[in-house]
């Protein structure tokens, strides 16, 4: 495993991005939330549901729904980003794992259906497999899966 020599200091919106997140996805964020309609509701026969009454809410609502879009969706791809790195290194790691699997999101969509095809390809012979502990490459259960193929295929022949 490549080991960072030093790691960089985290930017100022990573920081902020990641304390706002988890803030906001906290119960407290949420009762706070609640507490804010629940004033607003109440609020209502006072302003005798104006207009602009109604505007604060909606405004409000749209105001931290557009900025908790970036924050959300930032943390969303660091997230991602290191489950990918996480697996790549488990892929990499394991004898006998597919090293094509290695950075496969970047693949096109293309690719990766053919990558799909071959995995279904494994899943109906490890289907038709007895022992349904037993697990393989892709090639490895191809190779097997012919081999076994060849030799049906000849048994046959001398049964006939």
């Amino acid at each position: 495993m490549v080991q960072a020599e030093k790691t960089t200091p985290t930017p100022f919106f990573e920081r902020a991005a990641l304390a706002i997140t988890r803030a906001a996805g906290s119960a407290r964020a949420f009762a706070l939330a609640v507490a804010i309609v629940l004033v607003w509701g109440i609020s209502g026969p006072v302003f005798k549901f104006s207009n602009t009454w109604q505007l604060v809410i909606n405004t409000g609502t749209t105001i931290v729904t557009f900025l908790m879009v970036f924050l959300i969706q930032q943390s969303q791809n660091k997230d991602s980003m290191a489950i990918q790195l996480k697996l790549n290194e488990l892929v990499a790691a394991l004898d006998g794992a597919s090293n094509r699997l290695i950075h496969v999101e970047g693949l096109s969509g293309k690719d990766l259906e053919i990558l799909q095809a071959h995995y279904r390809k494994l899943a109906a012979m490890a289907q038709e497999s007895a022992d349904i502990g037993e697990s393989h490459s892709v090639d490895e259960a191809e190779r097997r899966h012919q081999l076994k193929a060849r030799h049906h295929r000849k048994g046959m022949k001398e049964a006939t």
